[in-house]
């Protein structure tokens, strides 16, 4: 139980990797808050761990907006008295070189995957500090810290997420909260699996032909970077802090 009693925000609670995340820090004693644009699937993932007798609530709203974001750690201060946790999970992935990518998929990544996140830190950190510490785990990405061909704002995003993870686990260390990101490569949701739909690709398909590029043999689960996340998070990383930490399966962000 490496989080019991602990008050933790998940965003993106309600895709891929965010449902894995509930379903484990909710079987490890975390309070937990979910924050997700799917409002039914905020109470279908809330309503599958109070089944398991954990204490959950969410707040659906969308991350573009910086009030919602000040709320929702609002709304958590109110609802369990404090906050440990912040899982900045959420994120979009907009394909696209310079002359594709539009002004709204350039505002669309960074309002999602930049600007919500300095903004819940932001409200966070202060309670956190009053709580005596903390832990912000940052979702970024291996193609923020080794920019891959095409995906010029989300590479963009995930880099600048990357810089201000590094940035704040040196500022909030004295006041012990310990800031990390998680940096992973293709995981198989159903954000993945859209994605390749939208191009017109059969996603067991596709799956299939990436699983061959990683050298462990396939591509992630939500289960394999849920896990690094929640170690990021709790005491077992006690004196991790400022980095960004690459699940890969060993396979390089490639031209």
């Amino acid at each position: 139980m490496r989080f019991e009693n602990q008050i933790a925000v998940i965003t993106g609670g309600a895709g891929g990797v965010g449902r894995t995340l509930v379903r484990l820090f909710a079987s490890e004693g975390a309070r937990i808050m979910i924050a997700d644009m799917d409002e039914t699937g905020c109470r279908d993932v809330a309503e599958e761990a109070r089944a398991t007798g954990a204490d959950i609530a969410f707040f659906a709203g969308n991350l573009r907006e910086k009030g919602y974001c000040e709320q929702l750690i609002k709304a958590t201060i109110e609802t369990f008295g404090g906050i440990d946790i912040l899982l900045n999970n959420a994120g979009v992935i907009p394909r696209g070189t310079i002359e594709e990518t539009t002004d709204d998929m350039w505002s669309l990544a960074m309002d999602v995957n930049l600007n919500a996140v300095f903004f819940l830190c932001r409200a966070a950190i202060p309670y956190m500090e009053k709580r005596g510490g903390g832990a912000i785990v940052n979702t970024s990405s291996v193609w923020g810290t080794h920019p891959g061909p095409a995906h010029v704002a989300y590479c963009t995003s995930k880099g600048a997420v990357a810089a201000l993870t590094k940035n704040l686990g040196r500022d909030c260390a004295p006041m012990k909260i310990r800031v990390n990101a998680v940096c992973p490569h293709e995981i198989n949701t159903p954000m993945i699996r859209s994605g390749f739909e939208r191009r017109g690709l059969d996603p067991d398909k596709a799956v299939e032909e990436l699983n061959k590029t990683v050298p462990l043999g396939r591509i992630a689960e939500p289960e394999d970077i849920a896990d690094v996340i929640a170690f990021l998070a709790s005491d077992q990383s006690r004196y991790i802090a400022g980095e960004t930490i690459e699940v890969t399966g060993a396979k390089p962000v490639s031209g």
